[in-house]
């Protein structure tokens, strides 16, 4: 069973995000928008994110379920 994302999204656990982050997204200036179910724990990690230098970082208001509500497009990939 796979978690449900938004189409083209890359998944970090929260606890782990800060240490895979710059293998993953190595350039400080890539668009990066975080979220989570409702949006508090993402908040944390935009704010986390920019205090390690990323230049273009995001957190979703609302989370995944304000994102589903809205009717936007998800995949299981």
């Amino acid at each position: 069973m796979s978690a449900r994302t938004t189409i083209g999204a890359k998944h970090l656990n929260r606890g782990v995000i800060e240490l895979e982050i710059e293998e993953q997204v190595p350039d400080l200036k890539t668009p990066i928008i975080c979220y989570c179910g409702g949006g508090s724990r993402s908040a944390l990690v935009a704010e986390s994110l920019q205090k390690m230098g990323y230049q273009n970082v995001r957190s979703l208001v609302g989370g995944f379920r304000a994102w589903k509500e809205a009717g936007l497009p998800s995949s299981t990939e």
